[in-house]
């Protein structure tokens, strides 16, 4: 890069962050001032942590999965994507020019510790979303498969179970059909954010989530890598049977940079005759980002 293109790059940083400044600033907005105080701060500490290891590992994942929270509580505020990453930007930076051992990162790794330890011995919590709900857990078993971050969605008398399960927290999707019939194949489908500016959310849709997904020519699209019978503990409650999809790791991190307001598409595939046909349901994004936090 040219120092002449470096430069035109700080000038558009520093432009983002004195427009958050001013937008935040305004009287109109005091929750999305709030929410991005708490990201600030949150980010400016796990940042720290990550680098002068401050914390416990419980400690640490409940900082991250508030840092977390705190980032889709600021775009819930109507603070955009550019926005929220110059911010989120600033705090890496002004950790990274502190000193371990200075008295500011000591004096605010006491009061994370302080806040954060009840809060870290927890083994479970429910992320409530505008729709539906995250439901995350921090307990495993080498042997039985059960669900560590989920939600369920219902789609006409079909049901499904979607998010990380087992102990290596595999992106999953378990799904039953009423009628019998049985998909093939299973994909995600969500948007891709480095070739967007922003979520796709029409806001007529009201609690609908099919008004929150991106167009398909915007959209990443992840293929199940296996299909199986579902153990039972996978199963949607009251369900017998339903098949397992398992998706890329990928599907997790992709999850992860969406906007809370968004919804993800779970698209199954069945033999028919010619084309095939699909079933679609939709799992509301949430926070996802922040019960993936919590687990680690």
């Amino acid at each position: 890069m040219t120092s002449v293109e470096h430069q035109k790059g700080r000038a558009r940083q520093g432009m983002t962050v004195i427009a958050l400044a001013a937008m935040l600033s305004a009287p109109t907005a005091p929750r999305a001032a709030e929410a991005a105080d708490q990201l600030y701060e949150r980010t400016l500490m796990t940042a720290a942590d990550a680098r002068c290891r401050l914390f416990a590992p419980q400690i640490s994942a409940t900082l991250d999965a508030a840092r977390a929270q705190a980032r889709g509580a600021t775009l819930r505020s109507g603070v955009s994507e550019l926005q929220v990453a110059a911010l989120e930007q600033r705090a890496r930076a002004k950790a990274a020019s502190a000193a371990c051992n200075s008295k500011d990162i000591t004096l605010a790794a006491s009061r994370v510790k302080a806040a954060f330890d009840g809060y870290a011995q927890m083994q479970t919590m429910t992320y409530p979303g505008d729709v539906s709900s995250w439901k995350a857990d921090r307990a495993s078993s080498a042997t039985i498969p059960f669900w560590r971050l989920s939600q369920m969605s219902a789609f006409g008398a079909d049901r499904l179970m979607f998010g990380l399960a087992g102990r290596n927290k595999a992106v999953t999707a378990v799904a039953t059909f009423e009628n019998g019939q049985r998909p093939y194949a299973a994909r995600v489908i969500l948007r891709d954010t480095k070739r967007t500016l922003g979520p796709y959310i029409d806001n007529r849709s009201g609690r609908a989530l099919t008004g929150k997904v991106a167009p398909r020519n915007a959209s990443l699209v992840f293929n199940a890598e296996t299909r199986e019978e579902a153990p039972p503990t996978l199963l949607p409650t009251g369900a017998k049977t339903g098949l397992a999809f398992r998706f890329p790791v990928a599907v997790a991190e992709a999850m992860s940079q969406l906007d809370p307001r968004e919804a993800v598409t779970i698209e199954f595939v069945f033999t028919g005759r010619g084309d095939e046909m699909t079933r679609k349901a939709y799992v509301e994004v949430g926070d996802f980002a922040a019960g993936r936090a919590f687990l680690h």
